[in-house]
């Protein structure tokens, strides 16, 4: 198991599904955890929960990641999980507005900028610290209907592997984390909408999606919280991008 006692770990959308998984997983392995992100009433229940540090904080906004840095500045982040995120639309690219193709990205890839920007020097001068992006196997492959996420997850990769780059040689460690499908309201919400595109039910959608992965089902939200954790004992792993997919990717 890896250890991460005395070391704190921010976890951006950390009210909700991967988030509050990565965090559990976080805990259990020894870490100070901060859960961070828009809705307080749900990161609340979940510090209350794991013994965690709660902090609001909209990662599409430049100036909420500013106050959320000078917050923590009591404590030494060195594991940052970039995993705010939204879905975005379903629909043809056609009839993807402005409005929520911008959206997508301001969420999926600007935050993970601002969050990096504003973490990243602290753990630069220390000389160590992780950061881990969580991206998505729509990043790698075609996903019909869902231009806008995936083209922010294939931008979550591509600013992962540069990124290692910049910041490996002090010390840092950057990687990518690719789950998906993951079991939850995410896909649930998918396979409705794939099923009333198709005059299927939800139970064939969802049959014919998870036939494409190799072991033939989903995986879990503490597989996900597994993996992070996984990562972070690999001292070597940097500028990787780890599929978690059940074999979706092969």
């Amino acid at each position: 198991m890896t250890d991460l006692a005395g070391r704190t770990a921010l976890v951006t959308g950390g009210g909700s599904g991967l988030g509050t998984a990565i965090a559990t997983a976080l805990r259990r392995a020894g870490a100070d955890v901060v859960v961070a992100g828009r809705d307080t009433g749900r990161l609340a229940a979940v510090a209350d929960r794991l013994g965690a540090r709660a902090a609001v904080c909209d990662v599409a906004d430049p100036a909420s990641v500013e106050r959320l840095r000078a917050e923590l500045a009591d404590v030494e982040v060195s594991i940052v999980v970039n995993n705010a995120g939204i879905p975005g639309p379903v629909a043809p690219l056609t009839e993807v507005s402005v409005e929520e193709w911008d959206e997508v990205f301001d969420v999926n890839v600007r935050g993970t900028f601002l969050v990096c920007r504003a973490f990243l020097p602290a753990m630069v001068a220390r000389g160590a610290g992780d950061v881990v992006n969580v991206a998505s196997v729509s990043g790698k492959r075609p996903l019909l209907n869902r231009t806008p996420y995936c083209a922010s997850k294939t931008a979550v990769i591509g600013l992962t592997s540069t990124l290692a780059f910049e910041v490996g040689p002090a010390g840092v460690n950057v990687n990518t984390l690719s789950p998906g499908p993951v079991e939850g309201p995410r896909m649930e919400r998918n396979f409705r909408l794939a099923a009333e595109r198709t005059g299927t039910t939800v139970e064939q959608a969802q049959e014919e999606f998870v036939s494409r992965a190799a072991l033939g089902r989903m995986v879990t939200e503490e597989e996900v919280g597994r993996a992070v954790v996984a990562m972070l004992g690999m001292p070597g792993l940097c500028g990787a991008d780890v599929d978690l997919s059940a074999g979706m990717v092969a």
